[in-house]
This record gives structure tokens, C-alpha cells and sequence, in this order.
């Protein structure tokens, strides 16, 4: 975690900042241009954080220490990870005599998995010596996650179409889990199709803490969540890239199928990410990916919907769609459970009914919409033929004759 590893001094310059920038565009990618700040002191920052960027993609140690650095251990950390790129955009910089503070967008990608790279932005700290600037700090920015490999040694395995990163995680065990993930992406591939990377990277923390940490939120509010995905909704195949982070405390107490589901559902958001939009309600993204989880699974409704089945029992169905807030980590846990279900039986219809290339055709019109505001209604008369106040009616008898 962060301030895991004390601070240092500078190394020393193992050679001029000019000679050791031959070539560095060429592994690690110069940020230099754009719109971040100007000036000399902005030139010669930014220099120095494309001469670091190329020691981390080459593992060169020596080049490394010699830009300073706080977490001397951060290439052994990384040493199993296969980094195609890195790279830093300054975007500000504050100096105060010999120091100076400064914001930075970190921009990586894993080899082979990424096609665009993951952003995170970082908060650096400087000083100014007789050879330059070098890095006293570089930690992640206010509400912004850590990195795996800000937490400990990294771990990888390699599936056939997955990448499992872990910290304080035998590798055995992520070897299971690299297995799980390679079945999940053919299982998404046959329910979704649609042009996707068809490769996940899944991410192992150590415990629920380190999952917030990751996260930049408070562990309480993932605690019994077994995965989730990061990622940004919608955009060009640019945006950046997704990661599965699980949870090993409540992932870890899951059956063999539960797992299964789980990375198979993390793996449905994965591939539907640019189909999904600030129009796509919450019952939709997650009843899809519910509904891609257990769409190969031999669970009934009445097995993998138990909170819902229990209401409709009691007598106190929904009467409507859930709404985005009922999918929130709020600690009612029971709550949270009958919107994910009610979600899964309302795709589950539409692909009993209608057909799964309807359902996704409606997933898709309903993202290609650019706002919330009549998404579904439209999306349903266009995909399905019928209006969004009919369809919640057979959503109903639905759920009443799956679990009654």
C-alpha cells in the first residue's frame, strides 16, 4: 500500500538526462507534448518522467534509481509484469525553491491484453540539485486507486486468454483462477460476440483492504461483493482499458460454479464496455452480465434468484424495475441481491421470448442512445416491438411464474 516503503535518496545521475532519452520515445512514449504546463522547469520535469517511464518498461535499475525514487523495490515488484508501455503526461507543477509538487497521468499497457493503455493519475513530489530535478514521490493522487504492485511482488500467470495478477496470492491458486477466466471469455464470446479484446486481465489483491486501496474507496462498501470491473462505460476502442479486480475474502468462499459465474459476469462487462453508455441503466448492464454468467450454468431461477423468489413468496413482488441506487453497496445485503435478480429475469426474458440476438440488439440500441431519458422505450419498440410499460407488465408474470 502506499508509504509501504520508506523514502530514499537520490541514487545519483548514472549518466546526462540527454544521452539517456536516446530511444526513450521509442520504448516507453514521450508525453512532453500537449497541454500541460509550460516552461523550463515543466520541460525538464517532463524529461525526467520519460527517462523514468523507459527504465521501468527496460527493468533498468541503475537508470531508475538515478531519477530518484521512493519505492526503490517498485522493479522487482513489477518484474512478472509484462508491460508493452508506460509512460507520464504532466498535466501541473508547483515549485517552491528546490522542491516542487506536481500531478501526472500515468499511462500503461500489459502486453498482449491491452489495447489502450490503463490511466491513473499520480501525485509526484521533486527536488531541484546541482544535476536537475529527480522524483522524491510518486504516489497515487487524491481519490485515486493504487496500482497491484503498490501493494507487494506481483505474481502472474498466464491463461490462454487471461492474465491473473496477484500480490500475497500462491500461484497455484491463480492458476486456478487463470483457468476460470479462460473458460469465461469463450463463454461471453458466444453470448455477445461483438468485436472485444476476447482477453481479461484479473487482478488478486491480498485481502478486502488492499481491493479498496486499488479501488481508491473504502473496503466497507465492497465487503461480500466478490468482483467487480473497472473501466470507462461507452467511448472509442481507445477508452481506457478494463481490469477485474476480485475480492479474495468473499470470492474465496465460493463453490466451483459461484466463481465460474462471477468471472464469467466480470468478463460480460468487459465486453459489453462499449456498448454501454450513461443511458444503459444499472438492471441492464448487470442483468446482462448475470445473464451471461449463468447462461451455460444448470441454475434455475429459482436456485440462483433466492432474495426475489423469497419476496414473490411473501407476497411483495417489485412493481417496477429497480433503479440504479437499489445497486448500491449500502450493507443491505438482501436489497442489493433482489436488483441484481430482477435485473438477470428481465434479460432472461428477453432472451426466452425474443431470442439472444434480440436481447443483445436491445442492449445495444439502448447505449447508443445519449442520454437516460427514453432510452428503453425507445431501445424496446426498436429491438423488441413493444413499449417499455408492456414490457415491465410480462417482466412481472414473469418473475411471478419463474419463482410463484
Amino acid at each position: 500500500m502506499a508509504g509501504r516503503r520508506g523514502a530514499v535518496g537520490r541514487a545519483g545521475s548514472a549518466m546526462a538526462l540527454g544521452a539517456l532519452l536516446v530511444g526513450v520515445c521509442a520504448l516507453s512514449g514521450c508525453a512532453g507534448d500537449g497541454d500541460g504546463p509550460k516552461g523550463a522547469d515543466a520541460s525538464a520535469v517532463q524529461r525526467l518522467l520519460d527517462q523514468r517511464a523507459h527504465a521501468v518498461v527496460a527493468g533498468d535499475l541503475p537508470v531508475y534509481r538515478s531519477t530518484g525514487s521512493a519505492e526503490p523495490g517498485l522493479l522487482d515488484d513489477l518484474s512478472e509484469v509484462p508491460l508493452d508501455s508506460w509512460q507520464y503526461r504532466l498535466t501541473h507543477l508547483k515549485r517552491s525553491g528546490s522542491r516542487a509538487t506536481a500531478t501526472a497521468e500515468l499511462r500503461y499497457r500489459i502486453d498482449g491484453y491491452d489495447r489502450a493503455p490503463v490511466v491513473a493519475e499520480r501525485r509526484l513530489t521533486l527536488g531541484h540539485g546541482e544535476d536537475g530535478w529527480y522524483v522524491t514521490g510518486d504516489r497515487p493522487a487524491k481519490k485515486a486507486g493504487e496500482q497491484l504492485w503498490e501493494q507487494g511482488p506481483v505474481t502472474a500467470v498466464r491463461g490462454e486468454r487471461s492474465l491473473v495478477l496477484g500480490v500475497g496470492t500462491p500461484r497455484s491458486e491463480l492458476r486456478s483462477y487463470a483457468r476460470l477466466a479462460d473458460e469465461a471469455v469463450p463463454s461471453v464470446q458466444r453470448a455477445w460476440g461483438g468485436d472485444w479484446a476476447r482477453r481479461i486481465v484479473v487482478l488478486v489483491p491480498e485481502s478486502l483492504n488492499e481491493m479498496g486501496e486499488l479501488l481508491g474507496a473504502p473496503a466497507a462498501g465492497y465487503q461480500g461483493i466478490a468482483a467487480v470491473t473497472t473501466g470507462e462505460a461507452g467511448g472509442p476502442r481507445t477508452a481506457p482499458a478494463d481490469r477485474v479486480i476480485l475480492n479474495p475474502e468473499a470470492y474465496g468462499l465460493l463453490g466451483e460454479v459461484g466463481k465460474q459465474v462471477v468471472l464469467t459476469h466480470e468478463t460480460a462487462h468487459v465486453a459489453t464496455r462499449r456498448a454501454t453508455s450513461a443511458a444503459t441503466p444499472l438492471w441492464l448492464s448487470e442483468g446482462y452480465a448475470d445473464w451471461a454468467g449463468y447462461r451455460e450454468s444448470d441454475r434455475t431461477p429459482r436456485q440462483a434468484a433466492p432474495e426475489l423468489r423469497r419476496a414473490v413468496q411473501q407476497g411483495v413482488a417489485p412493481g417496477g424495475l429497480p433503479g440504479d441506487a437499489d445497486f448500491g453497496f449500502s450493507g443491505d445485503s438482501a436489497k442489493l441481491a433482489r436488483a441484481y435478480e430482477s435485473g438477470w429475469l428481465a434479460c432472461r426474458m428477453i432472451a426466452d421470448r425474443w431470442g439472444e440476438a434480440k436481447l443483445n440488439a436491445f442492449y445495444t440500441a439502448v447505449g447508443g442512445h445519449k442520454e437516460r431519458a427514453g432510452a428503453v422505450d425507445g431501445a424496446l419498440r426498436q429491438a423488441l416491438g413493444i413499449d417499455e410499460q408492456e414490457f415491465v407488465a410480462q417482466w412481472r408474470a414473469y418473475v411471478r411464474s419463474e419463482l410463484g
